[in-house]
């Protein structure tokens, strides 16, 4: 069993590098990839935990594209951490979410929730600030009761408190990626939009702009929605990869490895990703 999809304190989850390693072991996974967001910040750490474990440590990282109208989600699995270029492109993008995140104060001061940068910071463990930094901030000020009801009223995607940044689009995204060594995969499709929507149409558009997978296995998908990703590819002829999204304590009962309970993504899958990878010559 395999997890290529997970975060840690250097984006939006709550475990060290080093912590998520040995959780990884302790379920006994075959591998593990950690894919923060816009970062590879964790990944020295994380890979120095290899002689540790037995679970193979893999690098990756998840970029946000801007796909009809919406964020779409793309992972960039067994990208090379070493990838100068690659690590300057994902400090522009560290840019746009700083200017992002200033905008959002503001914004949330014009609807009475006043609340500082620092505020924000406070509630992290490295420089990068999400939403759910924010969200945590707004529930220590008291203008929501949790954190979770922030993204429900105030900074959720169609919430007036929300604030969208300039994203990648797929084709760049996909450049990105494919130039520094890795394979770009859609991530968890099923959570993109909402029922009715006509993925067949969209995946076949990104294939076109360059991604060249999707997340078939996911650690919140219903049986039939797995069962509908992974046949998508197959028809599309697409790599299929797998993970929990594992954030530790900011998605409780959501476990590495296996998700919310029922999540059991195959090894196989982690070879035929590094057969599309040298297959593109990226390696």
């Amino acid at each position: 069993m395999i997890d290529l999809h997970c975060h840690t304190l250097h984006s939006d989850g709550t475990d060290t590098p080093e912590r998520l390693a040995l959780l990884g072991d302790a379920v006994h996974l075959t591998a593990l990839c950690l894919t923060d967001h816009d970062t590879l910040g964790g990944i020295p750490e994380f890979l120095a935990m290899q002689p540790r474990v037995t679970t193979r440590l893999l690098v990756g990282t998840e970029l946000s594209c801007h796909f009809l109208g919406r964020s779409l989600h793309v992972l960039g699995l067994l990208v090379n951490p070493a990838d100068a270029r690659f690590q300057a492109r994902l400090e522009e993008l560290r840019g746009r979410r700083d200017d992002r995140n200033h905008r959002m104060i503001t914004r949330l001061a014009e609807l009475g929730c006043p609340i500082t940068y620092e505020e924000v910071q406070s509630q992290a463990a490295t420089p990068l600030l999400s939403r759910v930094h924010f969200a945590q901030a707004l529930a220590t000020r008291g203008f929501v009761r949790r954190a979770p009801e922030a993204f429900e009223r105030l900074i959720g995607d169609d919430c007036p408190g929300f604030v969208p940044r300039e994203e990648l689009s797929p084709s760049e995204a996909a450049r990105w990626i494919r130039e520094a060594g890795g394979v770009p995969v859609v991530a968890h499709p099923g959570r993109f939009a909402g029922a009715g929507f006509r993925w067949d149409e969209a995946m076949a558009e990104l294939q076109r702009q360059g991604l060249e997978g999707l997340e078939g296995y996911y650690g919140e998908y219903r049986a039939a929605e797995q069962k509908y990703f992974v046949g998508l590819a197959a028809r599309l002829g697409m790599v299929v990869t797998g993970g929990s999204d594992y954030h530790g304590s900011h998605k409780p009962g959501l476990r590495l490895g296996t998700g919310r309970g029922g999540l059991k993504v195959p090894d196989d899958l982690l070879d035929r990703l590094e057969i599309q990878q040298m297959r593109g010559g990226y390696h």
